[in-house]
C-alpha cells in the first residue's frame, strides 16, 4: 500500500481510530480491507502526544494537497472520519484507500496504494491545515 516508513499518529488520534475499528458501526462492504490495512497503520506507527506532532504530518481532519506522479494537477482534501466523508466536498474518509494511506506521512513523501489499473503515486505537497497545528487559529 505505502513505502516502508514509521509514520506518525498523535495520541488523539489513534485512540479515536482504535475505537473506530472496535466499534459496531455498519461499515461498507468493501471496508474490510481498508480496516485491516488502518489497524496494521496503528499497530506500526509510532504515536506521539498530540501537542508534539510535527506541523508537516497528515493528522485526521487536517486539509492536504496531494499531486499524482507525472500529473501536473493537485488535488485538495480534508481527511475525515467516515461518517463526514463527501468525496464530492473534498471530504476523503479515513477508510478510502488513499485516505488511509496518506495518514501519519510528511510533506514531500510518496505514497503509493493499489488500485484496480495498477499502482497509483501521489506526493504530499502541502499540509494547507492540520488541526493540531493550527487549533489556535480557529
Amino acid at each position: 500500500m505505502t513505502l516502508r516508513k514509521k509514520l506518525v499518529i498523535t495520541t488523539d488520534d489513534d485512540h479515536q481510530l482504535r475505537a473506530l475499528l472496535d466499534s459496531d458501526a455498519d461499515f461498507e462492504a468493501g471496508d474490510e480491507s481498508s480496516l485491516r490495512s488502518l489497524r496494521r497503520k496503528l499497530d506500526d506507527a509510532r504515536v506521539v502526544l498530540t501537542d508534539k506532532v510535527a506541523a508537516d504530518v497528515v493528522t485526521m481532519n487536517s486539509v492536504v494537497r496531494l499531486r499524482v506522479d507525472r500529473e501536473k494537477s493537485v488535488d485538495t482534501y480534508t481527511l475525515v472520519y467516515p461518517n463526514s466523508a463527501n468525496i464530492a466536498e473534498g471530504k476523503l474518509s479515513i477508510l478510502a484507500p488513499i485516505g488511509t494511506a496518506i495518514l501519519g506521512y510528511r510533506v514531500s513523501d510518496s505514497v503509493e496504494w493499489e488500485v484496480p489499473g495498477g499502482k497509483i503515486r501521489v506526493r504530499i505537497q502541502e499540509v494547507v491545515f492540520q488541526p493540531k497545528r493550527d487549533a489556535a487559529a480557529v
